[in-house]
């Protein structure tokens, strides 16, 4: 059976896989994001996010509101204070 895929940004990302087990490996990607900061440059984490962004879109959740957006992924919600507590500089 030939898989679907998304086109973003040109590339193609697997439709075959299941959301929770793309929400899992973006989890995993995005908490070790201090200690591997090329993944900040990095095509596929880009995509990965885009692609993750669209479907917690079209199931109606506000992406630009963090809570809800770590709702969504599965991990716990955390204000905006708590964020900006454990904010770092990238330089």
């Amino acid at each position: 059976m030939k898989a679907r895929t998304l086109s973003t940004r040109g590339v193609h990302i697997v439709e075959k896989y299941a959301l929770e087990e793309l929400k899992l490996i973006y989890r995993v990607l995005h908490g070790s994001l201090m200690e591997n900061v090329a993944l900040l440059d990095a095509h596929f984490f880009t995509d990965l996010q885009t692609y993750l962004h669209r479907r917690a879109q079209a199931e109606g959740v506000d992406v630009g509101d963090h809570g809800a957006w770590d709702v969504w992924l599965g991990n716990e919600a955390v204000g905006c204070a708590v964020r900006l507590e454990k904010r770092v500089s990238l330089n």
